[in-house]
């Protein structure tokens, strides 16, 4: 091959770019940036939280979903340590909470304590070993409590409890907590079975974050990392009973046979779960990933500040034309892609939008 053939084309990074101004009549207070990351996930603002151990747990996953992004929780950690994260998440928010958390009158406080404490949560149902409603254990029945070692039978609200049934809406539900000024509104079925549960807090938050990024059932939206490992997709599994709503599969070379394989056995086993591989930087490698399964591709190899793949094994493509070229491909199919690395300055995420990012 020629020399000018070989360097024919002329790769460009962020720096290399600037977006040329126009003429617009929209006011920033009336852009809608929200982005389609899969065919099953939109997201209210386009952003996600890298799956690193210095980035993303439970607090940061909480935090960009309810700023309308959505958080990766990494994967180093045991399987059970990861899915107790995703479930912290999946947990936090909620329009209804559908099996709810519940424990039994002769369990003692210090177990509903501890329970609480875990998830952040201020009172918990109580019911028989039916799983018939009998009364409710919060933070204003153990105020003053000295000994937590005690039954939750001798502390709980069991008189007057207010609850509603199923299909209760938001709105019903707030009106109802309002008038009896309490704070958890239990659901039962018409035998008085515990079914779900709303409380105040869920909805004042559903108002405090209107652009937060939820699920069909009102909770925040939740991703996790996966390794191409033998145990893949027993770390998927529980994932996927977590509620996990996106996993992502990738490593510092995407277009590789690991990988792919690895792809192609997880969406197998869990086709309705968002699906992100990579990462690539090149339309064959995009190509690659999509064929395997992939919902989502994303894109870069070595642009990150912390990054060494390109320094230590030399190779990679200027993020610019490793986006254009990947969004190109992936387009044909309508597949999402991301541009991940390089991201110093807000502005770097309106070149990547403009050059084909999602």
């Amino acid at each position: 091959m020629a020399t000018d053939e070989k360097f024919a084309k002329e790769g460009l990074t962020f720096d290399d770019v600037l977006l040329i101004p126009a003429e617009s009549d929209v006011l920033p207070k009336d852009i809608d940036v929200s982005t389609r990351l899969s065919k099953n996930i939109t997201l209210n603002t386009p952003v996600l939280t890298a799956a690193m151990d210095t980035v993303t747990e439970t607090r940061m996953a909480i935090a960009i979903a309810r700023e309308g992004g959505i958080g990766i929780i990494h994967k180093n950690m045991s399987i059970e340590a990861q899915k107790s994260e995703v479930d912290k998440v999946k947990r936090s928010e909620n329009g209804v909470i559908v099996n709810p958390f519940f424990l039994h009158p002769q369990n003692t406080v210090k177990e509903a304590d501890e329970l609480m404490h875990r998830y952040r949560i201020s009172g918990v149902p109580i019911c028989d070993d039916s799983g018939k409603l009998v009364g409710i254990l919060t933070n204003r029945d153990m105020r003053f409590m000295s000994d937590y070692n005690v039954e939750i039978a001798g502390v709980m609200t069991k008189d007057h409890l207010v609850t509603s049934h199923i299909g209760t809406t938001l709105d019903e539900a707030k009106q109802i907590l309002m008038r009896h000024k309490i704070e958890k509104l239990p659901l039962v079925d018409e035998n008085g079975y515990l079914k779900g549960l709303i409380t105040i807090k869920d909805i004042e938050k559903s108002v405090q974050y209107p652009n937060s990024a939820r699920d069909s059932r009102g909770r925040l939206l939740c991703g996790a990392a996966l390794g191409a490992t033998s145990d893949v997709l027993d770390r998927a599994a529980a994932l996927a009973e977590a509620g996990v709503d996106v996993l992502t599969l990738d490593s510092a070379h995407g277009h590789s046979h690991n990988i792919l394989k690895s792809v192609a056995k997880v969406k197998a086993a869990f086709p309705n779960i968002t699906l992100i591989a990579g990462n690539v930087a090149t339309a064959e490698g995009t190509k690659a990933l999509i064929d395997a399964g992939a919902d989502c591709v994303k894109v870069g190899i070595g642009p990150g500040s912390i990054c060494t793949t390109r320094v230590v094994a030399g190779i990679g493509v200027p993020q610019i034309t490793a986006i254009y070229d990947s969004a190109n491909e992936a387009s044909k199919h309508g597949v999402s892609i991301i541009a991940d690395g390089g991201i110093k300055y807000s502005g770097e995420i309106v070149k990547a939008i403009a050059a084909g990012a999602s």
